[in-house]
């Protein structure tokens, strides 16, 4: 059976063979091709200055892709990739060489042991939900209440 995934991709290091950040963010796309995960649809690169002490501005993406893996399934093969890219576990909100998130999926929600679907800090991050409301702003929300247009208009409502 064939799930479809929202996946946040973010980069804030440099990589050795993939250059600055939105390289890496690039090279993320083609690698999770590799690693047998269909992308149908790539947003933008966005810059986005950093949070917390993670000190380097960012590059963000989100894909639309489609897999027969189940949530913990493309979680694992994710951090895979991670690492094949020279992530490393380091302090939260740290930089890092490419961070690659669930942030949604076919199936609606999901909660395991490592794993939530929708991901938790989703109507929070406009660094997630703008790259995001460019492939797919009508995708729901959680239980469905939002689009997710409507949630970044929301998010952007209340900083503003």
């Amino acid at each position: 059976m064939s799930h479809r995934y929202a996946i946040a991709i973010g980069s804030n290091r440099r990589h050795g063979r993939h250059g600055a950040p939105a390289g890496v963010v690039r090279a993320a796309v083609a690698a999770l091709g590799d690693a047998g995960v269909r992308v149908i649809a790539t947003s933008p690169i966005i810059p986005t200055p950093a949070l917390g002490p993670a000190g380097r501005s960012f590059a963000n993406a989100a894909v639309i892709a489609e897999t027969d893996l189940d949530p913990p399934a493309l979680l694992a093969r994710l951090k895979t990739i991670e690492v094949a890219f020279g992530r490393r576990r380091g302090r939260r909100w740290g930089p890092r060489v490419l961070d690659l998130d669930i942030i949604l999926w076919s199936g609606g929600l999901w909660t395991g042991e490592r794993l939530v679907i929708p991901h938790r800090s989703l109507e929070q991050r406009d660094f997630v939900l703008r790259p995001l409301a460019a492939i797919a702003p009508g995708w729901r929300v959680g239980t469905g209440a939002r689009t997710v247009r409507q949630a970044r208009a929301r998010l952007i409502r209340r900083a503003g």
